[in-house]
């Protein structure tokens, strides 16, 4: 493979949302020219707390159906389910042995998430950094394009690339951290990240009409403007964070001046984002109908995502074990 690699996944835990597509989906489609993606659905990761496992195979095939609306080309990458690529497991587990846990403890997702799921504080949850680290690493990406808030594990698996090498000898390298453009969108609430666990999001499967809906209804505003005739801050206005996005320049700076001098009302300015997010969405909107409507074709997908990871995956795995001492080649061939 002559191109760099990237990788990166999300876990199928409900439609994926414009901050999915902002934050993770957009800026992949972005650097596929330059570098080769390997996109994984994060069943595994997504199992550390307690869901539904009656839909899981139907999230999994719509986040699949979404990474492919969004404009993943397939000539460019391979996109797969974790949980079908066994190597992602064993090598979590090697790392276990490398990572002190005081450094797992010390998480900040792992802190988070133990205070949202007291009652399923699992093992899982404390070693989430082991098996990203071993998603990461199995397929030595140049660049790993992640959020803000998941820079630390980032860290992590650098961290445990220079205890592996220390120990067993040179062989994995360092993964870079990717940034696009939009690193972190809030939710409708103006408050939190947009999350489909705080219902704060607007879901890319929304049609325009349900979509103006929820943002004339939960989109928070300028605080600090009461009524129409209230001259606005767009600064520290929820929606106008949004029309940077969605907007034109020229629409950017009428919608700026106009709040300012409260010659535009929020319910106006909302419409006016509305119809210029359903106009970026709408693309996505009809190809996840398409492929939502063509399953066999999402299966060979992921089926032939599976082929491309494995044959990475596995030749990695071999030749980590082979540096640790666990391989034994006469007994390996002879089990193959």
């Amino acid at each position: 493979m002559n191109k760099k690699i990237m990788l990166s996944g999300i876990q199928p835990t409900g439609a994926l949302h414009i901050g999915n597509y902002l934050g993770a989906l957009k800026n992949w489609e972005n650097i596929l020219n330059e570098y080769y993606g390997f996109f994984f659905i994060a069943d595994y990761h997504a199992i550390t707390i307690e869901y539904d496992a009656k839909e899981m195979q139907k999230r999994i095939l719509d986040t699949a159906i979404e990474y492919l609306a969004c404009g993943l080309d397939l000539e460019k990458c391979s996109i797969f389910v974790q949980s079908d690529v066994q190597p992602h497991t064993e090598l979590a587990w090697i790392f276990n042995s490398i990572i002190p846990v005081a450094e797992l403890e010390r998480m900040t997702q792992y802190k988070d998430k133990s205070r949202k799921n007291a009652e399923n504080i699992n093992a899982a949850l404390l070693t989430y950094p082991s098996l990203m680290a071993a998603d990461i690493l199995l397929y030595h990406p140049d660049i790993v394009p992640v959020g803000e808030d998941q820079e630390q594990h980032v860290e992590l698996t650098r961290m445990i690339v220079r205890k592996f090498n220390n120990r067993y000898g040179e062989y994995f390298k360092e993964p870079e951290t990717y940034h696009g453009k939009v690193l972190r969108i809030l939710g409708l609430d103006g408050a939190n990240k947009m999350s489909k666990s705080l219902n704060n999001h607007i879901p890319l499967r929304l049609g325009a009409e349900e979509t103006e809906k929820l943002i004339l209804q939960k989109a928070v505003t300028d605080p600090n403007r009461k009524l129409k005739t209230d001259k606005g801050n767009p600064e520290i206005c929820n929606v106008y964070s949004y029309h940077k996005i969605f907007s034109s320049e020229e629409e950017k700076k009428e919608i700026c001046n106009d709040c300012k001098n409260a010659n535009i009302g929020c319910v106006q300015c909302k419409k006016m984002l509305a119809k210029n997010i359903n106009k970026e969405l709408s693309p996505i909107r009809e190809k996840i109908e398409k492929f939502s409507n063509d399953k066999d074709y999402i299966y060979d997908v992921l089926n032939e995502g599976k082929k491309s990871a494995l044959k990475v995956a596995q030749k990695t795995l071999f030749e980590v074990r082979d540096l640790m001492g666990l391989l034994d080649k006469r007994r390996f061939n002879n089990s193959n």
